[in-house]
């Protein structure tokens, strides 16, 4: 296709078909067909070629004359990510990558939960695609290893982390690899078995050998420093939100949201439990056998019923929803990744429908519902799934680049806890457990404005917050603060810290997305008066696509 006749739209489908050749990962995860046997070169060759396709469409897209409004909308999506990819590789922060939940090492692993089994053809793309781990790893090593050279090498934290992740997934420690269990469902026996248990076990090794490498190699060159400073930080906060945030304005408002859902918190504990504190209602609910179900079967069984329910709820009386948006399966994450739940989208002809997952500790039988009701909210609908799908079902409105590829975690993640507000908003958490449970997602989601911001800038902590005044912010402290300020699990707590110390930027996406939804429905309200129609305000805001929340401002003032 010749990219100066294209137009913005026809540029941004090929960039799409071009990167999902660069991309095998990609294009399994965004159901493009034709790739799946395939994994990416993540060498330094690699990283370069799929930068330089970048590169051309960024170029081909500016100079494009949009030929209307849908094109001029498409070019700042486009204009504005891409830019921003380009950015990132040029800052080195791509070949270098490495943090515990969203770099190539869990994406090599997780891309195998997105591939189709239903059939021997299906077992023998994935026993092509098992044989090319090994040589996917080298390369990744090789990338890291160059990017060390240069001097950006993640933090000692995340080097360590994922060794322990690799160790896992290759089945060290006395238990069998993820590959091993993968392969063990594939049906029949003979030739193809033969391949996938060779392939399953050379994968095992090879992320045996990456956990080598990270331990002896990559680690006595990390530095134990975690936080990224002022600069780095500034990029990755465009990347995840789309917006040149005041970075003291946000953190300032992330302590004033913490105290404001704080103090509502205590007063629904009250009402769970005359004069407990939050910690002691939470305790008073995980022993309430209302709110428990037991075995990872019956938190997937729970969290479908309560999802497919959802669905039901809504349709028709504050969404429309197509028949294709109304199947959403829940499941399972195999374990080895971090604690928490998360959603991949479906593919363009919804064969692969929208999933949620819940990662679960694997030693943990026992699950209190009352924390987890608004997470289901959060993930389907009208959360990730709804926002997600209905930009994939958007064929007649949206490119490729905006149904398929385009994600901004201000956008999406900021979406989907405005779901959860909204659907307290509808009546569905009036149970006190519940709410509770849904003000502490939100306790948190404030939290994390404050100690990613804060320990990546290593800022003071003010003077009448009763935490440390007047410290620095230090790792530890982010610990201590999320241990001792909200009633979030423990465990993934923990998993929580190494998350925002490897990922800065993304944690305070969530609060900082819903915060621009809430004001952009009101200011849409004040607008239209009596007329304002929140059904058409959402249905319209949802079919625009992802965007960053420069562009979401600027689009939503029109509706």
């Amino acid at each position: 296709m010749s990219t100066s006749s294209a137009g913005v739209h026809g540029i941004s489908n090929q960039f799409v078909a071009d990167y999902a050749a660069a991309d095998p990962l990609i294009a399994t995860s965004i159901g493009l067909p034709g790739h799946d046997h395939r994994l990416p070169d993540y060498s330094p060759e690699g990283h370069a070629a799929r930068e330089e396709l970048a590169r051309k469409a960024l170029a081909a897209v500016e100079a494009a004359e949009p030929a209307d409004k849908s094109e001029a909308d498409a070019k700042a999506v486009f204009l504005e990510r891409v830019g921003l990819d380009v950015e990132l590789h040029e800052a080195g922060l791509v070949e270098g990558n490495l943090n515990v939940i969203a770099s190539p090492v869990q994406s090599l692993r997780e891309v195998f939960d997105q591939m189709p089994t239903a059939t021997p053809d299906d077992w023998a793309v994935i026993a092509e695609r098992l044989k090319a781990v090994p040589r996917a790893l080298a390369d990744l090593r090789a990338g890291l290893a160059s990017s060390a050279d240069k001097g950006r090498v993640s933090a000692l934290r995340q080097v360590t982390r994922v060794a322990e992740q690799c160790d896992t997934w290759a089945g060290r420690g006395g238990q069998s690899s993820f590959f091993a269990d993968f392969v063990a469902g594939a049906p029949g026996d003979g030739a193809l078995r033969t391949e996938l248990l060779a392939g399953a076990e050379a994968a095992a090794s090879a992320y045996g050998d990456l956990a080598a490498f990270l331990r002896a190699e990559l680690a006595p060159r990390a530095p134990e420093k975690d936080a990224v400073g002022e600069d780095v930080y500034r990029l990755q906060s465009r990347y995840f939100t789309g917006s040149k945030l005041d970075l003291a304005e946000a953190y300032e408002w992330g302590w004033a949201e913490f105290t404001r859902i704080e103090t509502e918190m205590k007063q629904v504990a009250g009402r769970i439990k005359p004069g407990a504190s939050l910690a002691e209602a939470a305790g008073a609910l995980d022993a309430n056998p209302r709110y428990l179900v037991h075995g990872k079967d019956g938190l997937r069984s729970w969290m479908q019923e309560l999802s497919d329910k959802a669905l039901r709820d809504v349709r028709g009386v504050h969404f429309e929803l197509p028949d294709e948006l109304m199947a959403l399966e829940c499941r399972i994450a195999p374990p080895g990744g971090g604690v928490g739940a998360y959603y991949t989208g479906p593919t363009p002809d919804f064969s692969r429908p929208g999933r949620m997952w819940w990662s679960v500790p694997d030693d943990k039988q026992e699950f209190s519902t009352w924390r987890e009701v608004t997470t289901v909210y959060h993930e389907g609908v009208p959360g990730h799934h709804l926002q997600v799908a209905t930009a994939v079902y958007q064929a007649g409105k949206l490119n490729d680049f905006q149904r398929l590829l385009c994600w901004v975690s201000g956008h999406g993640e900021g979406w989907a806890l405005y779901a959860e507000r909204l659907m307290r908003e509808l009546g569905y958490l009036e149970d006190d457990g519940d709410l509770l449970g849904m003000l502490d997602a939100h306790l948190f989601r404030a939290a994390r404005v404050i100690i990613d911001i804060g320990m990546h800038l290593e800022l003071e902590i003010p003077r009448g917050t009763g935490f440390h005044e007047g410290e620095r912010w230090t790792p530890e402290l982010g610990l201590e603060f999320m241990l001792t300020r909200t009633i979030t699990d423990p465990a993934h707590v923990r998993d929580e810290i190494d998350r925002y110390l490897g990922w800065p930027g993304q944690a305070p996406s969530y609060k900082l997305g819903e915060r621009l939804w809430l004001a952009a429905r009101d200011d849409a309200r004040a607008r239209h008066g009596s007329s304002f129609d929140l059904k058409v305000f959402h249905k319209d805001a949802l079919e625009m696509g992802a965007m960053g929340l420069d562009t979401l401002r600027e689009r939503l003032a029109e509706l």
